[in-house]
């Protein structure tokens, strides 16, 4: 080609500057006039500030027309221009620190706290179900056992009737005023010391025909057992005569003064006999009475049974 007739041949010989050359003024550069510059037939795209946007591609110049970037008036900014850190991959503004909930310095979540909150948590559902659990228990352990203390109405001395029964797993025992008595004996209470219910004992028994009998139920087994009698005499041997389901004993009920007590002291006198009965089970019949020959100047306390020691 001739230099001045088609002007560059490749876009890349487009000199924008080449109206300060002798050459390229020869070929007809001109200066910028508010548009394109350079060569003639030189492309000129002009954008208004602002209108090119990142991430959209620049319109692609007819072939075989050099695609030119277009550069703004002096002073003015370049619309195509773009900060190194708007580009992808590019270097951050400025050094980014980590946001956390907790606010304040950059510390990390408080797993120490939540690991507290978690631990209350458990704690409180296990003692809950341990309460419950406990709970229920105590209920069904209270609604299945009886109590076994005496109510306000019950009373744990002997029964004041003429006949007397063995509590569970005990041989009966009666009090002086539940017995039957006969004969002239009758209750009084004038001398301390007798340990029968209100103090009160036989009185009245040093008379012949006078007898006191003592109904006996609730014997399991047959056979042997020793019958106790306490009585109080006034430092004086006494006797009566012992009568088991209509049989007398062959032997006296011995009331000796085996403590060797002064003579005339009633309220000193209180001591405690023995002898062997036999009884069948069920109901018996024991008696003690001032017969003919015996020495029957004695007070009656109590009465009871034991299984035979011998």
């Amino acid at each position: 080609m001739t230099p001045g007739n088609n002007g560059a041949s490749t876009p890349e010989d487009d000199d924008p500057f080449g109206y300060l050359y002798a050459d390229g003024q020869a070929n007809g550069a001109q200066p910028p006039s508010g548009g394109g510059y350079g060569y003639p037939n030189s492309v000129s795209r002009v954008r208004a500030v602002g209108e090119r946007q990142y991430g959209q591609q620049a319109p692609t110049a007819a072939y075989g027309q050099p695609n030119v970037p277009q550069q703004g008036t002096y002073g003015q900014p370049n619309t195509h221009y773009a900060a190194p850190e708007t580009f992808p991959g590019g270097p951050p503004t400025a050094p980014q620190q980590p946001t956390h909930g907790g606010g304040g310095r950059g510390r990390g979540p408080n797993t120490k706290g939540l690991l507290i909150g978690a631990i209350a948590v458990v704690a409180a559902v296990v003692i809950g179900i341990a309460v419950a659990m406990t709970g229920g228990d105590d209920g069904n352990k209270s609604d299945d056992r009886a109590s076994t203390a005496p109510t306000s109405s019950e009373s744990t001395s002997p029964s004041a009737s003429s006949s007397a029964s063995a509590a569970a797993g005990e041989l009966p025992k009666i009090d002086a005023k539940a017995l039957r008595l006969e004969g002239g004996a009758t209750t009084s209470s004038d001398v301390k010391g007798a340990q029968a219910n209100g103090g009160v004992y036989v009185s009245g028994f040093n008379q012949v025909g006078a007898k006191v009998t003592w109904t006996v139920n609730g014997i399991e087994k047959a056979g042997t057992y020793r019958l106790y009698v306490r009585y109080g005499i006034p430092g004086v041997d006494a006797n009566a005569t012992l009568v088991v389901n209509g049989k007398a004993n062959a032997q006296s009920l011995n009331m000796k003064n085996f403590g060797g007590l002064p003579a005339g002291d009633w309220e000193k006198g209180w001591q405690t006999t023995w002898a062997n009965v036999n009884l069948t089970k069920g109901t018996n019949t024991v008696v003690v009475a001032c017969n003919e020959g015996n020495q029957c100047n004695a007070n009656l306390d109590q009465m009871y049974l034991t299984a035979d020691e011998g």
